[in-house]
This record gives structure tokens, C-alpha cells and sequence, in this order.
């Protein structure tokens, strides 16, 4: 397929967030000390918690049989289990790397052991409420693992604190305007255990040669002040997640503020410090595959109402059933984007004689109420959004995602700002940020929804893929915003 002409993104086979393969980051002699460290006191913390439960149960009910399919090192399978499920949650959310002193890290692991105890509490009652561990050992090691987890993960904090002082200076790859440069190396060289590898100028922040630059001097972090407030980082900072090296930003603007991270002190310097995930790739893999799933599955449950729209498509207008239309899609890449036929087969022609009617201010897209163009079942389905559900197809051959930027037609694309071409380095998706924050609404300025979209790429997480499909439904279901 070709590319949009104008746009100067670089062409590259996958979204920015797919990773090459699947790994654990790479880590620092540094951090994986921390990580052995962190996971054995975890580990020895679950134990001791379940080890007094089982001392106190031993005056009430043991554990059923059913429940004990092995035993290894004198702890039931039951245990191990609870283990796994536990130091996995941990891991994925990030809790055995970055930093070990964030308040909000005891927070984490608080609600995540409740989580998978208040789950088994949930599954167990409706598989077989009678096939139960005792409620005595049950709600014992509940919040013994609350408490002994917290206990250790604090007295790990105070043994790394002190090590940290003695070990090898961290090597920081530093980017900022050429004003601040000489200033913030300054500051970092006075710190003993800090010592700069490279440098570069924040205007060419996302750059290849920046990158490849980072990436041989051997940085372990990356400061960076004053980017530029269009790019928002996005390129860089996936390039550095796949690999395993820290993000550190200086809040030199309100722009940066709204950015994930988490605030810390680094070298005298309030940062944000944007964490890896332990697992590289594994959330982005499993995005695709529920893409897949979720596609698969829909269309099987819509088909019946796929045949119903398509005869009352037929009925009221004669021409095919399906629009196909060329949107632009991942770096730029042209596709056929299937959608319920909702306007006369002429559409497209039309629309020249309508261009003065546009109700969007910047004429980037183009909406107008009360289209004369569309047939009569067209405006239940458009306010109802049930034209997109094609776009599941679009989705099965990997075109699409369900969770992404919207996908703009050629027309609209020419209009482009340059920084606006940044969404296509993500995926294109049947519903996203822009959906579910005013839809139609919003479209009058296109710079809002682009900064939608290039929020969504610096923040992504599967969590926020399940938010924006709840509250697309929920937006669908009463009808907001679409015309």
C-alpha cells in the first residue's frame, strides 16, 4: 500500500509500541539486585504470613483436600498459587522496578493482594461455595500478606537506601536547550552518583541520532528538559521503553504536568520519572490478541444484526451495503476502512459543493448537521454508531485496532499539520479519546483532538484501552455527541 503523500514520518513495519520481541528489560547490575532483592522479601513475606495463618488454624478446620494438589517446601498448592497470581500483579504494575521509596508503591501492593484474595473469595463462592479454605486461615493470611509484605518491603527500602549511596554512579544521558545545558550538567556533575554519557539539544529530543546516540553511550536514565510541547514525547520515550532506560522529565511547563509519571527528587531536581514495564511488550501483545478476540467474537454475536442493517440499507436505497472509503492508517499507510453505507452512492462527489457548509472552524475535517447526503436509515445508524461495526473486519486483518487514534480520510490528512501526523505512529482504532470526550462535539478545533490523541500514546496501558471501551459503550447507549 502506498503512503500519504506529505507526511515525513518514518516509514517503520509496526507501532511504536510493539516491541521486537518478547523480554524482560534490560537491566542494570543495579536493578537487578534490587529486583532479586525485592522478590525473595516478597516471596519470604507471603510465606511468613501464611505459615502463622496455617499455626493459628490449626485450632479450627483444616485446608479440604480438593485444595491441596501438591505440597512443596511444606506449603500447600493453594499457597503457591496465591504466590504467582500475586508477584505477577507486582510485576506487571511495576512495583520491581523504578524506584522503591515512592509512598505509593506500599499503596500498590496493598490493593493488589487484596485483589487476588477478595477474586478467590468471589470465584470460590460461585464454583462451589462449600469448597472453601477456612475462613480462619482464609482472612489471616489476607492481611498477614498485607502486613508482612509492607513490613519487609520496608526494611528492604532502608538496606537498598544505604547501598544506593555506595554503588556505582547512575549514567544519565541529559537533553535540554542549549540555555539550560551547560547548567543542569553543572548540577549532575556535583552529585557523586550521577555521571553524564551524552548530551543533545531538546529541538532534536526524537530524532534517530538522538536515539542511536543514547542507545551507545550506555545511559541508564534519560533527563530531558523543555521538549518540544507538540511531539510530547512519544517517539522517544517508546523507543527508550522498549530497551529499559528511565525517562526523567523536568516540569519545566503545565503541558508536562498532565504526563504520566511519578514525581521524585533526582540529583537536588524535582522529575517525573516515567517507569518501563518489567514484562517488555507483553501488554501490547496481549492488546492485539484481545483485538483479535474481540473482533472475532463480535462479528459471530452481530451477525444477525449485520443481516438486519443490511436490509434496511436495501430497502430504502438502492447501491451496495458496505462504504469502503481510503483512510490513512499506521505511518501514513493508505486502507480500505469498511463502514455501513449511511449517504448515497454519490457521497463523495457531493461533498465538494458542501465544503462551505463545514461546521469545523479549521475545515481539517469535515462535518455538517442535517447532511442531505445521508439516506433515510443512515442517521439511526450514524447516531447510533452502528454504521462503524464493520470496522471489526478492518481489525481481524490487522489494520485497526479496537482502542486507537480514528482514522482520517486523504481529504483530511492533506490539511495536516506537521505535528499532527504523530498519531499515525499508533495503530488506528474504532473508538478512542476523541470518542469519548465530546465526539462530533470536539471536531470543531482539530488541535484538541489531535492532543487527545497524542495523550493517549504517551499514557497507554491496557487499563486505559478497557476505560475508553466502557465509556464508548455507555456513550453509544444513550447517544451522545454523533451525528
Amino acid at each position: 500500500m502506498e503512503k500519504i503523500p506529505g507526511s515525513t514520518q518514518k516509514e517503520k513495519a509496526n507501532d511504536i509500541r510493539a516491541p521486537h520481541q518478547f523480554s524482560i528489560i534490560y537491566l542494570s547490575p543495579w536493578q537487578k539486585y534490587k529486583f532479586l532483592i525485592l522478590l525473595l522479601s516478597d516471596i519470604l513475606a507471603l510465606s511468613n504470613a501464611w505459615e502463622f495463618a496455617r499455626y493459628l488454624n490449626h485450632f479450627y478446620s483444616p485446608i479440604p483436600p480438593a485444595l491441596v494438589w501438591w505440597v512443596w517446601f511444606g506449603l500447600p498448592s493453594l499457597f503457591w498459587l496465591f504466590v504467582f497470581i500475586i508477584l505477577l500483579l507486582f510485576a506487571s504494575n511495576g512495583l520491581y522496578s523504578g524506584s522503591t521509596y515512592h509512598s505509593q508503591n506500599y499503596i500498590q501492593t496493598t490493593k493488589l493482594i487484596s485483589f487476588v484474595y477478595l477474586l478467590a473469595l468471589v470465584l470460590g463462592y460461585f464454583y462451589d461455595p462449600q469448597l472453601a479454605p477456612p475462613r480462619s486461615l482464609f482472612f489471616t493470611s489476607w492481611f498477614g500478606s498485607v502486613a508482612t509484605v509492607m513490613g519487609y518491603r520496608l526494611i528492604v527500602t532502608l538496606i537498598l537506601g544505604q547501598w544506593k549511596s555506595k554503588k556505582i554512579p547512575v549514567l544519565v544521558f541529559l537533553i535540554a536547550s542549549s540555555q539550560r545545558l551547560s547548567r543542569l550538567s553543572y548540577i549532575l556533575q556535583r552529585r557523586t552518583h550521577y555521571k553524564i554519557v551524552g548530551s543533545a539539544f531538546s529541538a532534536t529530543a526524537n530524532s534517530e541520532a538522538t536515539l542511536q546516540r543514547i542507545l551507545h553511550s550506555g545511559a541508564q536514565e534519560v533527563l530531558i528538559e523543555g521538549l518540544p510541547k507538540s511531539e510530547l514525547a512519544s517517539t522517544l520515550y517508546w523507543s527508550l521503553r522498549k530497551v529499559g532506560i528511565t525517562l526523567r522529565l523536568l516540569p519545566s511547563s503545565r503541558e508536562m504536568l498532565y504526563r504520566r509519571g511519578i514525581p521524585e527528587i533526582f540529583a537536588g531536581l524535582p522529575t517525573l520519572r516515567v517507569d518501563n514495564s518489567f514484562l517488555v511488550g507483553w501488554d501490547y501483545r496481549l492488546k492485539r490478541w484481545l483485538d483479535l478476540i474481540g473482533a472475532f467474537i463480535g462479528l459471530i454475536i452481530l451477525a444477525p444484526l449485520f443481516v438486519i442493517v443490511a436490509l434496511l440499507i436495501k430497502s430504502c436505497s438502492t447501491g451496495p451495503i458496505f462504504f469502503r472509503q481510503e483512510r490513512i492508517g499506521l505511518h501514513g499507510k493508505v486502507f480500505q476502512m469498511w463502514k455501513f453505507r449511511t449517504m448515497v452512492i454519490d457521497a463523495e462527489h457531493q461533498q465538494a459543493k458542501l465544503e462551505a457548509k463545514n461546521q469545523n472552524q479549521d475545515g481539517v475535517m469535515f462535518k455538517i448537521k442535517d447532511d442531505p447526503r445521508i439516506i433515510s436509515v443512515g442517521h439511526f445508524l450514524r447516531h447510533s454508531s452502528i454504521d462503524e461495526l464493520p470496522q471489526l473486519f478492518n481489525v481481524l486483518s490487522g489494520q485497526m485496532s479496537l482502542v486507537g487514534p480514528r482514522p482520517l480520510p486523504i481529504r483530511d490528512v492533506a490539511r495536516f499539520e506537521e505535528w499532527h501526523h504523530i498519531r499515525h505512529q499508533v495503530l488506528p482504532g474504532i473508538t478512542g479519546l476523541w470518542q469519548i470526550s465530546g465526539r462530533a462535539d470536539l471536531a470543531e478545533d482539530f488541535n484538541d483532538v489531535v492532543r487527545l490523541d497524542l495523550y493517549y500514546i504517551d499514557n497507554w496501558s491496557l487499563n486505559l484501552d478497557l476505560t475508553i471501551l466502557i465509556e464508548t459503550i455507555r456513550i453509544v447507549v444513550f447517544r451522545q455527541g454523533a451525528y
